[in-house]
C-alpha cells in the first residue's frame, strides 16, 4: 500500500454565523507550512470546539482521502474543494475507506497511529460545505474518513510516506464499521466481530454492543446503536380506553390513579421509569389537552399506576376533580428511554417533589429482585410530612433491600415532623450533602424533579465528578431551550399545516411549510428542549416520540426509526402529530 500525506491541516475554534445562530467550531483547517508535533490527544496547532463528539486520545488526528476528494468533486460538482475543507488533520493519497481497518497501524514522519473509528457524523462538515445533506452523504457514499491515534508522539509534515506496520484483528474496514452502525443492517455475526477489535473506540463499542444485544433479543425496532429510545418498542400506537380501577390520595396535593384494560386483560409490561401520555377531554373551561404521567408502580402488574400533583391546570385539575374509579381514560402505551438499566453497579434514585414517581418504579423494580446484591440509594427532597408522597411504600420497599440507604430531605418541616424519624435532616439536595452520606461516584444516578434543579444539580455532579454516561436525567416540567428560554409560541403569524403538539412542553400550533424545513427547526424556534448533531437523519440523536400521527422524511434516514419515533431533524408533519418532546 502505497500512500503518501498530502497536506497536514490544523484549525482553532471559531464563532461562525449559520442559520441566524452563532456556532463555535473547529471544522475550519488549513493547510501547515513544515513539520508538526502529533501529539496524544491532537496536532500543535489545532483544537476541537465540542470535545464529546470531536478530539480526545481515541479521535486525536482526524484522516480524509484525496480520491474522496475526486469523487465529491465529481458528484457535488464542485471545483472549489481545498485541503482541509472536511475538517480532516491529513489529506492522504490512499488509505481508503473501503480497504484500511480498524486496528490497523501506521508509521508516519517520526510517529505511530492506530486506526480507532470512522468519523463521527455531525452537521458541521455540511456547515463547511454548505450542504446540509453531506454528513447523510459520507455514510451512504461509504466515506466518512476516520480518526487515528496516537501510539508514539512524533514530528509530521506533507510529503511524508505512510508505511503499514501491522493489520488490525479481525480486518474489518473502516467503510465496513461506518455502514454496520449507521445503515439498516446489522448483522450479528460482524457485529460479533467488531467487538473483538481492541483497537475499536470504547463509544463504537458500547454501539455495537447495544446492537448486538437487540440483536440477540430479537428487536428488531430502530437503531440500538445510536438511540435508546430505539430498543424500547411501544406496545401500541395512539391513545386507547382504559379504566380507573382505583384512586388514592397520596399526599395533601398528589393524588394515584389506577388504570386497568377494560376487559379485564393484562396490560402490557413497562420499563422500570417508562411514562403515559392521557388525553383528557375538553371541558367548559378548557379545550381537550395531552398530559405526560410517570408510572410509579409495578412495572410487571396488570395495571399501570400513575400519581399526579394538582397544579390546578387544564390536565392535572381535571384529573383531582373530576375522575374516579370507573371512568374511561384515552391512554398511549408506556414510552420513554428513561429506564432503569441493568448491571451490578450501585444505583442513587434523586428526587424532589413529585419527581419521585418514575424513580418509585425503580425501586420497586430493584426491591424485587430479592438476590440483588446491589447498592440502592433513595435520597428525596419534599417541603414536609404532608407533602412528602409515598413514604410508607418507600420505606418497606428499602427496608427489603440487601444494601439500601435512604435519606430524606424537608426544605420546611412541619411542626409535627420528627427529625430523625419522619425526616433526615432541613436541607436542600447538593454534592457537599452526597459526599456527608458516602455515596460512591461510580454508581449510575438517576434524577428527576424540576427542571432548575435538576440543571444545577447534573453540573454540580459532572464537577464532582461522576461521569456524565453515568447521569440519568427525567425533566418534570417543559425545561429550557439551547438558548435558556422556556418553550413558547415562535413569532409572527401560524401556519395553515397539521397541528404540531410538543407534549413535554405544553406548546401546540400549525405546521408553516414556508418557515420550517423540519420538526427540528421548529422545535427550536419555540425553544424546545432537543439533542441532535447531523441534522440529516443518520445518526439518530434526535430521535423523539412520535404518539400520534404521521411524518413524511426528506432525506430518508439511512436506518428508518420504529413507527412509535421520529426522526425529527429531517421529519415533517403529513397530519396532526403529538411528539414526546
Amino acid at each position: 500500500m502505497n500512500a503518501i500525506v498530502v497536506s497536514v491541516n490544523v484549525g482553532l475554534p471559531r464563532d461562525v454565523t449559520w442559520s441566524g445562530q452563532t456556532v463555535r467550531t473547529a471544522i475550519w483547517k488549513e493547510p501547515v507550512n513544515g513539520r508538526v508535533l502529533a501529539t496524544r490527544l491532537n496536532l500543535t496547532g489545532d483544537g476541537q470546539a465540542d470535545l464529546s463528539g470531536h478530539g480526545g486520545e481515541q479521535r486525536a488526528v482526524m484522516v480524509y482521502q484525496l480520491a474522496s476528494y475526486r469523487h465529491w468533486e465529481n458528484y457535488l460538482r464542485r471545483s472549489d474543494l481545498v485541503y482541509g475543507n472536511f475538517g480532516e488533520n491529513f489529506t492522504i493519497d490512499g488509505l481508503a475507506d473501503d480497504e484500511v481497518c480498524i486496528g490497523d497501524r501506521f508509521r508516519i514522519g517520526d510517529a505511530i497511529f492506530e486506526i480507532s473509528q470512522p468519523r463521527v457524523t455531525c452537521y458541521k462538515v455540511g456547515l463547511r460545505l454548505d450542504h446540509p445533506e453531506m454528513p447523510a452523504l459520507l455514510v451512504s457514499h461509504h466515506r466518512p474518513g476516520f480518526y487515528f491515534r496516537v501510539i508514539q508522539e512524533g514530528q509530521v509534515g506533507a510529503g511524508d510516506s505512510v508505511e503499514k506496520i501491522a493489520d488490525g484483528p479481525e480486518q474489518m474496514t473502516v467503510a465496513e464499521i461506518d455502514a454496520l452502525l449507521y445503515s439498516a443492517h446489522h448483522p450479528v455475526e460482524a457485529l460479533r466481530r467488531a467487538l473483538r477489535i481492541p483497537a475499536l473506540s470504547p463509544g463504537w463499542q458500547t454501539s455495537m454492543r447495544a446492537l448486538l444485544d437487540a440483536a440477540e433479543k430479537g428487536n428488531s425496532q430502530g437503531n440500538a446503536g445510536l438511540s435508546r429510545t430505539a430498543s424500547v418498542a411501544v406496545s401500541w400506537r395512539g391513545f386507547r380506553p382504559l379504566k380507573v380501577v382505583a384512586s388514592r390520595e397520596e399526599s395533601v396535593d398528589v393524588r394515584s390513579f389506577e388504570l386497568a384494560a377494560i376487559d379485564g386483560s393484562h396490560l402490557p409490561a413497562a420499563r422500570p421509569g417508562q411514562h403515559v401520555v392521557l388525553k383528557l377531554p375538553a371541558t367548559a373551561d378548557s379545550p381537550s389537552v395531552v398530559r405526560n404521567y410517570s408510572l410509579c408502580g409495578q412495572t410487571s402488574a396488570a395495571t399501570y399506576a400513575i400519581a399526579v400533583k394538582n397544579e390546578g391546570g387544564p390536565g392535572s385539575g381535571f384529573l383531582h376533580r373530576h375522575v374516579h374509579v370507573g371512568d374511561i381514560l384515552e391512554t398511549s402505551a408506556p414510552r420513554g428511554s428513561f429506564t432503569l438499566a441493568p448491571g451490578a453497579a450501585p444505583v442513587v434514585l434523586i428526587s424532589g417533589g413529585i419527581g419521585l414517581t418514575p424513580l418509585l418504579s425503580m425501586l420497586y423494580a430493584l426491591a424485587s429482585d430479592e438476590h440483588t446484591p446491589r447498592e440502592v440509594w433513595w435520597i428525596h427532597a419534599a417541603r414536609d410530612g404532608a407533602h412528602h408522597s409515598f413514604a410508607a411504600q418507600v420505606k418497606t420497599l428499602m427496608k427489603s433491600l440487601q444494601r439500601g440507604y435512604r435519606h430524606t430531605i424537608y426544605s420546611r418541616p412541619g411542626t409535627s415532623d420528627r427529625l430523625g424519624i419522619d425526616y433526615d435532616v432541613q436541607d436542600h439536595i447538593s454534592v457537599t450533602l452526597l459526599e456527608r452520606l458516602n455515596v460512591p461516584k461510580l454508581a449510575n444516578f438517576y434524577l428527576c424533579g424540576p427542571a432548575g434543579f435538576l440543571a444545577s444539580l447534573t453540573e454540580a455532579l459532572k464537577k464532582w465528578p461522576v461521569d456524565a454516561s453515568r447521569i440519568h436525567v427525567e425533566v418534570f416540567g417543559a425545561g429550557v431551550g439551547d438558548k435558556g428560554k422556556p418553550p413558547h409560541l415562535p413569532s409572527g403569524p401560524e401556519g395553515t399545516g397539521p397541528k404540531v403538539a410538543f407534549l413535554k412542553s405544553n406548546i401546540s400550533l400549525r405546521w408553516d411549510a414556508a418557515r420550517y424545513r423540519s420538526l427540528l427547526e421548529l422545535a427550536e424556534a419555540c425553544s424546545v428542549p432537543v439533542r441532535w448533531s447531523c441534522r440529516s437523519g443518520v445518526c439518530h440523536s434526535c430521535a423523539a416520540g412520535l404518539i400520534d400521527g404521521q411524518l413524511g422524511y426528506a432525506p430518508d434516514p439511512l436506518d428508518p426509526p420504529p413507527e412509535s419515533t421520529a426522526l425529527i431533524c429531517c421529519a415533517t408533519p403529513v397530519t396532526d402529530i403529538a411528539l414526546d418532546l
